[in-house]
């Protein structure tokens, strides 16, 4: 059968596709960062929805029910400093002063002001969604960074992750002496710890780390303690999809996705995972969800929205005759915080479980 049409998705993840450049390890942001690219071209979408349900849709929002906002630690740290840490990308940075800080990613956004310190941020990527850091100035251009703009900002200490680049601009920020320290990317629930120790030890406040990573992990314990046994013991099935659907972005997630982890911790099973597929997307085929045959989609708000919401996620080939699209039964969760792994990923994780094993069924 056809497959609905999509960009070709690059096999290695880059904020855009580079062929000549060197490789980055490969993990779901990378992926979706390269198809985000040309969504924000075509359709110039981004962030998180109002908290409007998309027209005819059935799923619950977790935008309708948790403002998008983050949860600074009670006590402002003080950094102590200076700090020399290891970059993920094998140098060795020295940080000085954290007086004005530039996080490249959503995610590493979201680290930092629940540390403490959004204060001492003056720029954000195009990623960082929540309330506390709209009113930044935004330093990418669909998801490139912007050398000249971080610069012009006159940053003490950049943080980023391996898919930031293009590298050249890496590079020029680099080369005008500004410290930038690489954190790896966050795949599963064990790299959210770590993701915050690392963020924590550049900018010289490890206590105030490990009070948040200790409150993250108290929170992510409680709430898994609240799912219910399955019905007759088989756990959901649940497939995650990526859509943007004026650019035509129609993936299917696998094994190296980045949702397989969040899904495991909620009591589901990942369908992608579980029929086989080893990568991170494909492009959906109607063959691909009907041997994944899940009980429940797991989409992006966002997403959702660009499909015209559950009617229009129907008549995506093949959905529809999924047990998932007989029963319209959708999962939906913001776009800047499904996937970050970091302070709020209770939240994310509270949501799915609400959303896949509802108490008035």
């Amino acid at each position: 059968m056809r497959s609905v049409r999509t960009p070709a998705v690059p096999q290695h993840p880059s904020r855009s596709p580079r062929p000549s450049r060197p490789a980055r390890p490969s993990r779901l942001a990378g992926t979706l960062v390269s198809v985000l690219v040309l969504a924000v071209a075509a359709t110039g979408c981004g962030g998180t929805p109002t908290g409007a349900t998309p027209s005819g849709s059935t799923a619950r929002t977790e935008a309708q029910h948790a403002p998008d906002r983050v949860e600074p630690l009670a006590a402002t740290p003080k950094p102590v400093l200076p700090v020399s840490v290891p970059s993920a990308d094998g140098k060795e940075v020295e940080v000085t002063s954290t007086d004005r800080i530039v996080p490249l990613t959503g995610g590493l956004s979201e680290i930092v002001f629940t540390l403490g310190l959004g204060g001492k941020v003056v720029a954000r990527d195009i990623t960082a969604t929540f309330e506390q850091a709209k009113g930044l100035p935004v330093v990418t251009r669909a998801h490139d960074v912007s050398a000249e703009s971080v610069l012009s900002l006159r940053p003490t200490v950049v943080l980023a992750d391996t898919t930031t680049g293009p590298v050249e601009a890496v590079d020029q920020i680099r080369d005008a002496g500004i410290p930038l320290v690489v954190v790896a990317p966050a795949k599963q629930l064990a790299d959210v710890g770590r993701r915050i120790d690392a963020v924590a030890s550049a900018l010289g406040v490890r206590p105030a780390g490990e009070e948040l990573k200790q409150r993250t992990q108290a929170r992510i314990a409680a709430v898994q303690k609240d799912i219910p046994a399955p019905p007759g013991g088989r756990k959901p099935r649940v497939s995650f999809l990526y859509l943007r659907g004026s650019a035509s972005v129609y993936l299917l997630g696998g094994r190296d996705s980045g949702a397989s982890s969040l899904l495991e911790a909620a009591g589901a099973v990942d369908a992608g995972k579980d029929s086989g597929l080893a990568k991170d997307f494909t492009a959906i085929t109607s063959e691909a969800l009907v041997k994944a045959a899940p009980d429940a989609i797991l989409v992006m708000a966002k997403g959702l929205e660009s499909v015209n919401g559950v009617d229009g996620l129907l008549k995506v080939p093949g959905v529809a005759e999924t047990p998932a699209g007989l029963d319209r039964r959708v999962v939906s969760v913001p776009d800047g915080v499904l996937l970050n792994y970091g302070p709020r990923t209770d939240q994310v994780l509270a949501s799915l479980i609400a959303q896949l094993h509802p108490k008035d069924k």
